[in-house]
């Protein structure tokens, strides 16, 4: 059947259904096959997730109620002066980095990682066992200007640019550069090189190359990754929490698949230099940790994620930098954009990102990481794209 023929079936299929059984079957955690997937708005935008104030009230409160055991620090601060928290919490050998909202209008991955941490500094015995193994960074929300203004982008000009690197001044802006709002998808601006300096031969560049490191929010990321590889030797787990578009299927186009995950970031690792520590099977057995949490739910919805598009190759992202140096990455692609959803349906996906991220902490501090099957990564089917479909990582 094709999806234009499909998503006709799903509209009448919803039409009969009504308004009361799309109600009544909210609650219960599935996304109806019938579900609406993001071809107009119907929700009510970022409201309901928190803003930069009610975060830095969040984290503050968290370090506070655990007595410290989530460690709250200011990270550095974006292009307007907002500042970019991390959050640590373990005391473990093994490090997990977790990195949520670099686009500043995907914020489910922003909610569950406050979730996850009250759990992970709470005194419950499984979380005083956890600590013990594993060390937890997260950075909550990169783009704290994106965030405030619900938008992809950050909120820098190339002329800001060119006043910190006077040196790029006859150079062409980058090429993820978007003249038309005055900011930068910061999610290009990665490079595995974390002593790169800008050079303005390496402009504007192009979606195949490795970013420059030239906003403050990827300099901020790159810093702490750089604290936790002096610390640690490697930074073993890199997890990015994003969303995508909505409209996408399982292959047997009978399910919405509200997730899709990655390992694969990078066509030829040797095309940027030797990068020794890269391992794309340690990436593969993450992310078969994140799809058995998943799976493990039983009859819902979360058990209907799909692999994003393997076809992928973005080293100038976080996920392909990071990978290069050594750590096993992991994209999460919540299928939804917050302005699309109503809040039901936001915190059934917030719930989502919360189990799968949950589980791949559980498996790194227990071990059984590194045990796990990465040949069931291959068979996870790659997502059905329907009629509409925007931009990923």
């Amino acid at each position: 059947m094709s999806a234009r023929r499909w998503i006709a079936t799903l509209a009448s299929t919803a039409l009969i259904a009504g308004l009361s059984t799309a109600a009544a079957h909210a609650g219960d955690g599935a996304i109806p096959p019938w579900a609406h997937c993001g071809t107009e708005a119907s929700g009510s935008g970022s409201e309901g997730f928190v803003d930069h104030a009610q975060l830095t009230s969040a984290l503050k409160q968290l370090e506070a109620s655990t007595g410290g055991l989530v460690d709250v620090e200011v990270a550095g601060y974006s292009q307007q002066g907002r500042a970019i928290h991390t959050a640590r919490v373990g005391e473990g050998d093994k490090v997990v980095y977790v990195q949520t909202q670099i686009h500043g209008n995907e914020m489910h991955g922003t909610e569950a990682a406050l979730e996850l941490l009250k759990r992970w500094g709470s005194d419950s015995p499984a979380a005083q066992e956890l600590r013990k193994n594993v060390t937890v960074v997260v950075v909550p929300r990169l783009n704290a200007d994106g965030g405030e203004l619900d938008r992809r982008q950050n909120d820098m000009s190339w002329g800001e640019v060119v006043a910190d690197f006077p040196q790029l001044a006859d150079a062409s802006p980058a090429w993820n550069y978007n003249a038309r709002v005055g900011g930068f998808d910061v999610n290009r601006d990665f490079n595995p090189n974390l002593d790169y300096v800008p050079a303005a031969a390496d402009f504007p560049g192009s979606s195949a190359d490795t970013g420059w490191y030239i906003t403050p929010e990827a300099q901020t990321s790159r810093d702490v990754y750089r604290s936790l590889e002096r610390e640690f030797g490697t930074v073993d787990f890199f997890v990015d929490l994003h969303n995508q578009w909505s409209c996408y299927a399982t292959d047997d186009m009978e399910s919405m698949s509200p997730l899709s995950i990655s390992a694969k970031f990078i066509d030829d690792p040797a095309a940027f230099g030797d990068w020794p520590k890269f391992d794309m099977v340690a990436s593969k057995r993450a992310n078969v940790a994140v799809y058995q949490a998943l799976q493990e739910q039983g009859d819902s919805s979360f058990g209907d994620l799909t692999l994003y598009p393997q076809s992928t190759n973005l080293p100038g992202t976080a996920l392909g930098s990071y990978q290069l140096r050594g750590s096993a990455a992991i994209l999460f692609e919540t299928s939804s954009q917050t302005q699309y959803d109503g809040m039901k349906r936001n915190g059934m996906l917030t719930q989502m990102v919360e189990t799968g991220l949950g589980g791949l902490v559980d498996a790194v501090a227990d071990g059984s990481v590194d045990s796990l099957d990465a040949g069931v990564y291959d068979s996870i089917p790659e997502r059905v794209t329907l009629p509409s479909d925007g931009p990923g990582v």
